[in-house]
């Protein structure tokens, strides 16, 4: 991440469709919060929680209450975020897949 809080990127702003600017927008890792997790920008509510919610209590008003920071906006940025380490994982990495910006 950059000095003035900025997501870093490893290729040209022009090469990312929408979906990854939401991304990379939204979700940030930094070693000194949340050891390092993948966490919304801003927040210390870690993707695997919303995940992890979604999948035990599939409903966005109960997630909007117990997490009231949160936007539609930042749970679809958990989503793909999921998607593409799922993915990763299979081997079938989408064309404009590139890792997190981290904090050094």
């Amino acid at each position: 991440m950059g000095d003035n809080g900025q997501a870093l990127y490893h290729h040209g702003e022009s090469d990312m469709t929408s979906e990854d600017r939401l991304f990379h927008d939204r979700i940030v890792q930094d070693p000194q919060v949340m050891v390092g997790k993948p966490v919304i920008r801003g927040t210390r509510i870690p993707v695997e929680r919303i995940i992890e919610h979604l999948a035990t209590t599939p409903d966005f008003d109960d997630l909007f209450a117990a997490y009231p920071r949160l936007r539609m906006e930042d749970v679809q940025a958990a989503l793909a975020y999921a998607l593409e380490a799922v993915e990763a994982k299979r081997g079938s990495r989408s064309k404009t897949a590139e890792a997190l910006p981290t904090k050094a």
